[in-house]
C-alpha cells in the first residue's frame, strides 16, 4: 500500500499539474461498483472551483481551496492520480475523471478499487473525524518517545496504527527496524527512551530520503533493505539473511542476524 512517501510524490503531481484550473465536470468511471466515490451532490460541489492547494497526512491527500471543498483521496493498493490532456484517452481502470478548463484531465486510476475518493469541507475537520495521529514526519520526538513508549505490543505492528501516527506501513516500518537493527517483535514499550529516540530519528532520515527521491526505489542506497526486500535474500549491511514471519498480523521483513 502507498504509504506516506508515495502519497508525497502523487501530492506533488496535483501541485504541478492540477492548481488553479476551473473544474468543469467530474465523471465517474468504469466498473464503479464496490469503491466509494463522491456521489452525484459530491461531485457538484467541486464543479465551477479551483484547486489552489494541496496537502497531504498521512497516506492520505487533499486538494482544495481555503474556501472549499476539498477532495480527499485515499490511494489504496494499487491507486494513481494521473494528470493528461484530451484528447487522449483516461487510463484504464479510471474510476472518477476531472475535467478541467481547457485540456487538461486529471484521473483517479484504482483496479483493485481498494482506494477512495470523499469531497469534504476541510481537511483538518477530517484529520480529526478520521482520528488519525500526527503525520510521520511532523511529529515530535517528544510525542513519538511517549507514544510508543506506552504501546504494549510489537513495535512493528506499533508503527503501523494510523491513530497513534499516520503514513507509516510495511514497507518503511521494516525499513526504519533494519536500519536501526531491532527486531520487529520487540514490544514497544520495553524499548526505552534511548532505543525509541534512535528509531525517531532513523525513521525521519528514511522518510525524507524516499520523498526526496519521488519514491523512485531504484535512486535509493543498494545497502537498503527496500533494494532487497525478499526472503532468502543476503542482508548488504551484515553476512545475515532477510527473512519474513507475520507481525501483528502483517508480514515482516527483517535480516536474522543484525536485527535483535
Amino acid at each position: 500500500m502507498p504509504e506516506l512517501p508515495e502519497n508525497e510524490a502523487q501530492r506533488l503531481v496535483l501541485e504541478r499539474e492540477c492548481l488553479n484550473r476551473t473544474i468543469e465536470a467530474v465523471e465517474l468511471g468504469d466498473n464503479v461498483s464496490y469503491i466509494e466515490l463522491p456521489g452525484d451532490n459530491e461531485r457538484a460541489r467541486l464543479i465551477g472551483h479551483q484547486f489552489t492547494a494541496t496537502r497531504r497526512h498521512g497516506k492520505n491527500i487533499f486538494a482544495g481551496s481555503k474556501t472549499g471543498p476539498w477532495m480527499t483521496v485515499h490511494l489504496g493498493m494499487t491507486g494513481r492520480l494521473i494528470p493528461y490532456d484530451a484528447p487522449d484517452d483516461p487510463p484504464d481502470h479510471t474510476k472518477l475523471l476531472i475535467h478541467f478548463k481547457g485540456d487538461r484531465r486529471l484521473a483517479f486510476r484504482c483496479p483493485r478499487k481498494l482506494g477512495h475518493v470523499r469531497v469534504i469541507d476541510d481537511p483538518d475537520s477530517y484529520i480529526e473525524q478520521e482520528e488519525l495521529g500526527p503525520d510521520a514526519l511532523s511529529i515530535t520526538e517528544d510525542q513519538f518517545v511517549e507514544t510508543f513508549g506506552k504501546t504494549p505490543s510489537a513495535i512493528k505492528a506499533a508503527l503501523l496504527k494510523q491513530g497513534k501516527m499516520a503514513g507509516v506501513g510495511n514497507l518503511w516500518s521494516d525499513e526504519t527496524l533494519f536500519q536501526s537493527g531491532f527486531h520487529p517483535e520487540v514490544r514497544a514499550d520495553q524499548l526505552g527512551k534511548e532505543r525509541l529516540t534512535e528509531i525517531f530519528d532513523i525513521m525521519q532520515t528514511v522518510l525524507e530520503s524516499v520523498v526526496k527521491v519521488e519514491a523512485h526505489y531504484k535512486d535509493l542506497p543498494d545497502d537498503w533493505l527496500i533494494r532487497h526486500r525478499k526472503d532468502g535474500a543476503e542482508c548488504r549491511r551484515c553476512d545475515g539473511t532477510i527473512r519474513n514471519k507475520k507481525v501483528g498480523g502483517r508480514t515482516a521483513y527483517f535480516c536474522d542476524k543484525h536485527q535483535k
